[in-house]
């Protein structure tokens, strides 16, 4: 398997709100046959039915709610972008669970929930360099 991901997609009670969510945030998508999808950076996100993608990955549809053992990042350039953004999460109905604050190791961030319940970090880490397109490098952690 080639070390990458191509497409994350979210499973959605409401379709229609969920697409309102992340419009709200800025994002621009497209929606075809009950699917909507966003290009981000060098990957899609993609929004589908709850129920439809449990079926398709050969799983039970279970409830949502509760934290599901995965977190999205966006990475931003500067504490004030981290502070906006949470702001404007909130204001379009996502629910903030970790106020913005400066970590033990030294990086700003904050956390949210989508309607949802998918769970999103925002962070300004000066470690981790991004691009003018907005790519993210990580760094040499082996490096001295």
């Amino acid at each position: 398997m080639e070390q990458r991901i191509t497409l994350i997609t979210l499973g959605v009670s409401d379709l229609a709100r969920a697409k309102r969510f992340y419009e709200a945030l800025g994002w621009r998508g497209q929606e075809v046959e009950e699917t909507v999808f966003f290009q981000a950076g060098g990957l899609g996100l993609v929004l589908w039915s709850r129920e439809k993608l449990a079926r398709d990955c050969g799983l039970e549809p279970q409830a949502a709610g509760g934290f599901g053992g995965i977190t999205l990042a966006h990475n931003v350039r500067s504490e004030a972008e981290v502070d906006a953004l949470l702001a404007t999460v909130e204001r379009a109905g996502g629910t903030i669970t970790k106020p913005a604050a400066t970590n033990a190791i030294g990086f700003y961030s904050g956390a949210f929930v989508d309607p949802d319940g998918h769970a999103w970090e925002i962070a300004h880490n000066p470690g981790f360099p991004l691009a003018e397109d907005g790519t993210l490098t990580l760094p040499d952690f082996g490096a001295a």
